[in-house]
């Protein structure tokens, strides 16, 4: 067959093809499991992190272990479940379940998310039956997607202490200042509700905070510092984790 054959040009198209398929799906099955570990591993250290607890260098799978204690909860009701592994549970895959989450639209879905998970896992910090620390997965959307994040709140279940982001496709040097260690220091010792109350006041405003439940809001990314308001007025309402804070609520010991 000649080499410059329309036939032979095209076998040789194809077996390059095959060949690169090939190599391409060996090595996202190979590296699949090296990339789960690295996830999970990326996910221990944000929570050690927002935490206050993070050192670098540390073994972070053994701190997290000695540290954290994992917990599933269901969110309706904030009461602790045995029914799901908090290990093995992963409540973003819930939440693409119908069976396992829940609709949201309109008023209701204050995060933008589209559906929520009815079960999620919260991260404790001491004792568990008495936590001097409560950690949150949260989500919404931001500017351009979501955003993935922790929130750490003092076991009284209304102070913070940290707000972190471990995943947007925020606007760089706009949005993106989520990641900003200046901002995010600004987040320590702020407060979440007001009294006894279960609505949450904590919010980003221009111009300057002037309150334990202010913040200040990213300068030229209103769209974002709007989305982290929303996120955490839904997560910490009694939509999303509120029932559960409830519990904490006056626990001055956690404080």
């Amino acid at each position: 067959m000649a080499n410059n054959s329309i036939k032979k040009t095209l076998m040789v198209a194809l077996a390059l093809c095959i060949v690169c398929s090939v190599v391409v799906s060996t090595a996202a099955v190979v590296l699949q499991p090296m990339q789960e570990r690295n996830k999970e591993l990326d996910r221990k250290t944000n929570i050690l992190a927002v935490a206050e607890l993070y050192e670098p260098g540390m073994d972070v799978g053994e701190a997290f272990k000695r540290l954290i204690t994992p917990r599933v909860i269901k969110l309706e009701t904030g009461e602790y479940t045995d029914r799901f592994d908090p290990q093995q549970y992963n409540q973003f895959e819930a939440a693409k379940d119908p069976a396992m989450s829940r609709t949201l639209s309109g008023e209701d879905d204050g995060a933008g998310i589209g559906r929520e998970e009815l079960y999620s896992t919260v991260y404790l910090v001491g004792d568990p039956e008495d936590p001097r620390q409560i950690i949150l997965p949260i989500r919404g959307q931001g500017l351009w997607g979501l955003m993935r994040g922790f929130l750490a709140l003092k076991g009284d279940g209304n102070t913070i202490i940290g707000l972190s982001y471990y995943s947007h496709s925020e606007t760089p040097g706009l949005g993106a200042q989520v990641d900003n260690p200046d901002w995010k220091a600004q987040w320590d010792g702020k407060e979440v509700y007001a009294d006894a109350g279960m609505k949450p006041e904590i919010s980003l405003v221009k111009g300057g905070a002037e309150s334990k439940y202010e913040v200040d809001a990213l300068s030229g990314a209103t769209l974002t510092s709007r989305g982290v308001t929303n996120m955490l007025h839904f997560w910490l309402s009694e939509s999303g984790f509120g029932p559960y804070l409830a519990r904490f609520h006056g626990n001055s010991e956690g404080a």
